[in-house]
C-alpha cells in the first residue's frame, strides 16, 4: 500500500510540476506559469516568468510553447546570461503580437533576446507580427537577437512583421535553417533577415517573401554563407546599405550560392552611400537563378536618395566581388548595373558565365557601368564592355 501511494505521489508531482526532466533537459511549459493561449489574453507576464525559470536552471533547459494555442504578447525581453548551458525554445503553437498600439512605445522591439548563448528556437510553430496594424505606425524589429553565440533558428514560420522579421546584431556562430518568412509585397521595411556586427552566420534552405530585403548584410559583418534561399517578392539579398552619414563600415567574406530570385526589385546587390568610408570585399554570388527581376546584378557605390553630401568624394571601397553562373530573365533593360564612384571606383569585379535575357519577348538586355575595373571570364549576356575579357 505504501509503495502504491508513493508511486501515485510521484506521478502527481510529475504532472503538476512545471519542470520535467527528459532528453530536452529540464522542461518548462508556459502554461504552468499562467499563460492562457486563447489569442485574447495577454500572456506576456507568464512568458517572462517562465523565461526566468528556464534561464536560471542548471544544465540543458527547454521552454515549451504548446501546439494548438495562440499566445498574445506585448513587447518582452528575454535576457541572459543564463545559468543554463543550453536553452531550447520549442514553438509549437502561435506567438502573436498585440494589436493594441497603446501598449507599445516608439521603436520598441517586440521579442528581444540578449546575451543568451547556446539558444535554439524551433518546433514547427509560427510567429505572427500582426503587421498590418503597424505598417503606418512607429515600430521596430519583431524578433531581435543581440550579443549572442551559438544561436540556431529552424523549422518555423514567421509572418507579417511590424518591421524587420529577424534582426541579428553582435552575434557569432549563428545557423538559420528551414524558415518560411512572409509579408505582402507592399508592406514597408519588412526585411526578412537583417545582419549587423556579426560573424560566422549561415542562412540555409529558407523561403522569403517580403516587402523589402530578403537578407540585408550591414556593417561590421563577416564570414556569412547564404545557400538555398528562395527570395521573392522582395528587394533581393543585399550587402548594405553601408556608410550612411559618412560612417565607416566594413563587410567581408559573404558568399551567396544556389539561390533563386523571383519577381524581386533586385537580386544580387551591393549598396553603399556616397560619402561613406570603409570597405566591402571578398563577396560572391554563385549559381543564381533570376526570374523576372528588375535589377538582377547591381552595384551602387553612389547611393544617395536624398542628395545628402552630394559633393562628397569619399566612398566605401568595393573590391574582390564575383558573380558566377547567374542566369534567367530581367524585367528591366539594364540587367547588369555597375555604377561606382568617380573618385574611388570598384576593383577586381569579376563576371563569369552570366546569361540574363529580357523577360519581354523580342527585347535585349544591356549593361551599364561607371569606373568599375575587373574582368569577364567567359561569354557574358549582356555584354559588359567596360570589363576586360
Amino acid at each position: 500500500m505504501k509503495a502504491a501511494i508513493l508511486t501515485l505521489f510521484l506521478i502527481f508531482m510529475m504532472i503538476a510540476s512545471p519542470c520535467l526532466c527528459n532528453d530536452l533537459g529540464k522542461v518548462f511549459n508556459v502554461i504552468s506559469y499562467g499563460a492562457v493561449g486563447n489569442g485574447k489574453t495577454d500572456d506576456t507576464r507568464a512568458f517572462a516568468k517562465a523565461w526566468e525559470a528556464v534561464c536560471n536552471a542548471n544544465g540543458i533547459t527547454s521552454l515549451i510553447i504548446p501546439k494548438g494555442k495562440i499566445f498574445l504578447l506585448n513587447p518582452v525581453q528575454f535576457k541572459g546570461p543564463c545559468r543554463a548551458t543550453k536553452v531550447l525554445v520549442q514553438v509549437g503553437g502561435t506567438i502573436a503580437a498585440s494589436a493594441n498600439l497603446k501598449t507599445w512605445t516608439d521603436n520598441e522591439k517586440w521579442i528581444h533576446f540578449e546575451t543568451v548563448d547556446g539558444l535554439a528556437i524551433n518546433g514547427g510553430g509560427q510567429i505572427d507580427g500582426q503587421g498590418s496594424v503597424w505598417w503606418n505606425a512607429c515600430s521596430d524589429k519583431a524578433l531581435h537577437f543581440h550579443n549572442c553565440s551559438g544561436l540556431q533558428l529552424s523549422n518555423l514560420r514567421h509572418l507579417n512583421s511590424q518591421k524587420n522579421h529577424i534582426s541579428i546584431s553582435g552575434c557569432k556562430g549563428v545557423k538559420i535553417n528551414n524558415l518560411r518568412i512572409s509579408a505582402p509585397e507592399d508592406s514597408p521595411n519588412t526585411d526578412a533577415i537583417d545582419i549587423s556586427t556579426s560573424s560566422n552566420i549561415e542562412v540555409l534552405n529558407t523561403v522569403m517573401e517580403t516587402g523589402d530585403d530578403c537578407i540585408a548584410i550591414n556593417g561590421g559583418s563577416s564570414n556569412i554563407t547564404i545557400s538555398g534561399v528562395a527570395c521573392g517578392p522582395g528587394h533581393g539579398i543585399s550587402i548594405g546599405s553601408l556608410g550612411k552619414n559618412e560612417a565607416f563600415d566594413t563587410v567581408e567574406e559573404v558568399h551567396v550560392r544556389n539561390c533563386t530570385f523571383k519577381g524581386t526589385q533586385n537580386a544580387a546587390r551591393i549598396k553603399t552611400w556616397q560619402g561613406g568610408k570603409g570597405y566591402a570585399r571578398k563577396i560572391s554570388y554563385e549559381n543564381i537563378q533570376i526570374i523576372n527581376s528588375q535589377n538582377p546584378i547591381i552595384i551602387d557605390q553612389n547611393y544617395n536618395p536624398n542628395s545628402l553630401n552630394a559633393n562628397a568624394q569619399s566612398a566605401v571601397e568595393i573590391s574582390n566581388v564575383t558573380f558566377r553562373n547567374v542566369y534567367g530573365t530581367s524585367v528591366d533593360e539594364i540587367a547588369v548595373d555597375l555604377v561606382c564612384s568617380d573618385h574611388i571606383g570598384c576593383t577586381n569585379i569579376v563576371l563569369n558565365n552570366i546569361d540574363i535575357k529580357s523577360a519581354i519577348p523580342g527585347k535585349q538586355t544591356i549593361s551599364r557601368c561607371n569606373n568599375v575595373h575587373g574582368s569577364t571570364l567567359s561569354p557574358c549576356n549582356p555584354i559588359v564592355p567596360c570589363l576586360s575579357h
